[in-house]
């Protein structure tokens, strides 16, 4: 099979289309067929070894507030953050309709357990784009705690994953200009 023109224009649309940002109706859900929809795609990323890391779990409705219940009990017990940050972080995934939580398995052998992180970082951008393509925007963001005990329970991933990305998800209520990029830095060698 040979990729066409047309394939690699409808790629580089897509890809370039896709932005970061929460501009979006908080009142209008995403089905949770979508998601997991979005999550399949996420487990075509490339995966050495074929360890299997990705995890999900999506939340909707009043379990975006007990998200932030979780995550706040995590920063707690690790001593991270004042209590404005703490609050902040209990009311932040109300803002976007749903929020998927991507967690990583871990390995024992430390080359596949960065290779694991690889593979669901190289899944959340297929993620990213499905959702691009369905008309959803979304944001990538960092847990407050990678591995806190609270979250990963409420995920129902096991205690020693570890939470890569918390994507929020949403209905645009309008467009976001793309930001300049620098050319790619490439290097040719060739003989």
């Amino acid at each position: 099979m040979t990729t066409t023109d047309t394939d690699l224009d409808r790629l580089t649309a897509l890809v370039r289309e896709r932005r970061t940002h929460m501009l979006v109706d908080a009142d209008d859900p995403v089905p949770v067929e979508l998601i997991r929809q979005l999550c399949e795609l996420a487990t075509w990323a490339p995966n050495h070894k074929k360890t299997w890391p990705w995890r999900f779990a999506a939340f909707t409705g009043d379990g975006r507030s007990r998200l932030g219940e979780a995550f706040v009990a995590d920063m707690v017990a690790a001593a991270l953050g004042d209590e404005h940050k703490r609050t902040k972080t209990a009311r932040k995934y109300l803002r976007t309709p749903a929020t998927v939580v991507v967690g990583c398995a871990a390995h024992e052998h430390p080359t596949f357990h960065d290779e694991n992180r690889d593979a669901v970082a190289a899944g959340i951008q297929n993620l990213l784009l499905g959702a691009t393509a369905a008309g959803l925007t979304s944001f990538w963001s960092t847990p407050p705690v990678m591995s806190g005990a609270r979250s990963l329970e409420l995920c129902g991933f096991d205690p020693d994953d570890r939470i890569i990305g918390v994507i929020y998800l949403g209905w645009p209520t309008s467009a976001v200009e793309a930001p300049q990029r620098p050319p790619a830095r490439f290097v040719h060698v060739d003989g």
